[in-house]
């Protein structure tokens, strides 16, 4: 599974637990959103993630 920046705004639009977690990424660590995100993704959905199914759906979207 490869991170496309485009799906994973979508994910977090979509969830407001990530959302919530993105803004505090930003804050914690003083991160631009860009590296954030990224960030994000590799906790949150990479590898088995809490959220790596919801990411697979949003495939139809951007492919």
């Amino acid at each position: 599974m490869k991170y496309f920046k485009p799906q994973m705004q979508q994910l977090v639009k979509e969830n407001r637990e990530l959302h919530d977690r993105l803004k505090e990424l930003m804050a914690e660590m003083d991160l631009q959103k860009n590296y954030a995100l990224k960030a994000l993704y590799h906790a949150e959905v990479a590898d088995g993630g809490r959220y790596q199914q919801d990411y697979q759906a949003l495939d139809y979207l951007y492919k």
